[in-house]
Parts: structure tokens; sequence; C-alpha cells
């Protein structure tokens, strides 16, 4: 994972971190499993990077984890939870955010110590779904696309690729950060709240009021796959223009190419953040994907290569 010379994001070895990370079940509030890989990364790889972090985790941060590197500048913010489907009774099922499923789905499930298969059903004339399984499956059990990662010929396919794939691009900076925060957050994709902890939590502690919000956006009629990755200037939420400026004059003067995105609906934990008492600064930036919320979300590879190197540009020294 080393960035001496010009890095190859996309080596096996890089993929194959990012397919384990899709790979792991975590919907919003069910984020331990992928808390505990994170944390577990971490804490295996800490010596061998520039700066070695303090880690806030456990009791008084619930699921979400931060790396602080010297005395953070700027923080850089990567939500851990994804979309999915909570079982309710006799095999309906109710979406914990706005997953785009479809019938024939696969789906998995853990029962009894089992990882279990079943299928969606969606009837949308009667405004129903449901999972195509012989037996009642205990109400509350939360259901996830199965894993499907896919490298194939200019794409990166997956389920959860957002917002794992800003979870992997974190780490993969973790080598080199200094005076930085990495944080990964709780519940964006059902409500928020993770991410206003951890701000709130920076700004108090060291007076970080610059973050960036390390996420997957969505192609649209301006926006296009393989055109680089997205600076956002709004969506259902401003930023502040002075701040999105600074950051897109910093990857202007090095020669980063990217897209500029502007949207009347939508979040991410910029929302959350706007939302504290405190002088807190944010701007969203990642890549476009295709199919978004679905089991077949798509990446070009050239936009995540594209990313990789606007956060190289935006580290702080």
């Amino acid at each position: 994972m080393k960035s001496s010379g010009n890095p190859n994001y996309l080596s096996k070895e890089n993929l194959d971190l990012l397919k384990a990370i899709c790979s792991i079940p975590g919907t919003s509030g069910d984020e331990g499993a992928v808390a505990d890989f994170v944390l577990a990364y971490a804490q295996n790889h800490q010596y061998t990077w520039k700066s070695t972090p303090r880690i806030w985790t456990g009791n008084g941060f619930q699921d979400n984890i931060a790396l602080i590197f010297g005395k953070p500048k700027r923080a850089f913010y990567a939500h851990m939870d994804t979309v999915g489907y909570t079982i309710r009774y006799d095999n309906n099922v109710i979406p914990i955010g706005g997953p785009d499923g479809k019938t024939g789905d696969l789906m998995v499930f853990e029962q009894d110590g089992s990882i279990l298969h079943t299928r969606l059903i969606m009837e949308e004339e009667n405004d129903l779904s449901l999972v195509d399984y012989t037996k009642n499956i205990k109400p509350g059990t939360t259901l996830t696309y199965f894993p499907g990662f896919l490298v194939e010929d200019d794409w990166i396919k997956s389920p959860y690729l957002d917002d794992r794939l800003g979870v992997w691009a974190l780490l993969m900076m973790a080598d080199r950060a200094e005076n930085t925060a990495l944080i990964f957050t709780t519940y964006e994709e059902h409500g928020g709240g993770g991410a206003g902890i951890m701000a709130k939590s920076l700004y108090e502690k060291f007076g970080t009021d610059q973050s960036l919000i390390v996420d997957v956006t969505w192609t649209s009629e301006g926006v296009f796959a393989g055109n680089g990755p997205v600076v956002s200037l709004r969506d259902s939420r401003i930023p502040r223009r002075r701040f999105v400026r600074e950051i897109m004059d910093i990857l202007e003067k090095q020669q980063i190419s990217f897209q500029q995105e502007v949207e009347r609906h939508g979040g991410s934990d910029g929302r959350e953040i706007q939302h504290l008492p405190y002088p807190i600064d944010w701007c969203f930036i990642g890549p476009p994907s295709e199919n978004p919320h679905s089991s077949q979300e798509s990446v070009h590879k050239r936009d995540l290569e594209g990313f990789m190197q606007m956060l190289e540009a935006l580290l702080p020294a």
C-alpha cells in the first residue's frame, strides 16, 4: 500500500482490500463488523505508516472511528454504513436508507450463526416488498446484497461501493497522513449522526474546522463516468463557497482534473457538520457511480485513479 513514486492505486493487492471491505455486511445501525475491520487494519499497519495515529473509538464514539495524525488541520470523512433491508413480519421487508432493489436480487442474512440466501420480490403496484423464502425469517433480521465484486475492462463493479470505496481510500491514505484526521462514520444512509459526533469532538479538542466528505456521488446529465472525480458545489445543502473555491484552487494548481456537481437533492455527512453550532467548513468530493444503491454499483477506473490523486493533493503537510 506504499505511495513512493507513482503509486499503482489499482494494484491487485489494493483491489483485494477493496473487495474485502465491500463484502462486510454493515447497514446503518449495524456497522460493528466494518468498524472492527477498520480498527484491526489500523492496529496492524500503523507501525509502518509515516506517522502513528491516536485512535478514537469505543465509549463515547459508538462505532465511529477517528485516526488522528499530529495536529489535524483537516479531516476526511467516509461512512461505513450501507443501504439494505430489515425483515418485518411474514417475510415483508422495509428499506434501510434508499436501496434500489430489484426483483430477483440475491440477498444474504445471518440466522443462528449461519449465512443464508434469499431473493427480493418487489411488487411496486401494491407498494409491497418481501423475500422469497420458504420459512418466516425472524423479524429484525438485516438483509444486504450478496457480495459480487468484479473488475471488468474499465470498470469496478460491486454492491456497496457507496461508501466502502471511501473507507478504502482513507485506509490507502493512512501511510502518509500528517496533521490530519481520517474519520469513519455511521448512520449516513439512514438519518445521519456519526459525522456530527466526530466533527464536534475534533473541533473541541483540536479546533479542526475543515472537513472533506469522501463519498461516492451519482452520474447525471452533468456528471459523466470516465471524466474524473467530482467536487460538489451543492446538493440539498450548500457548503460555504469560499471554502469550496479554496479546495478547487488546490486541485487546479496541482493540475488535478475534476468535474463540478450541482444538484437539488441528496445529501451526505456534510449535512451533519453544517447543522453543528460550530464554524466548520465542509466540501463533498468523490467519484461518480452508475446504478447507485443497487446490487450493480459501478465506478470507472479512471475516476477512481483521479480521486486518489485528488486525495493526495488535499492531504495537509
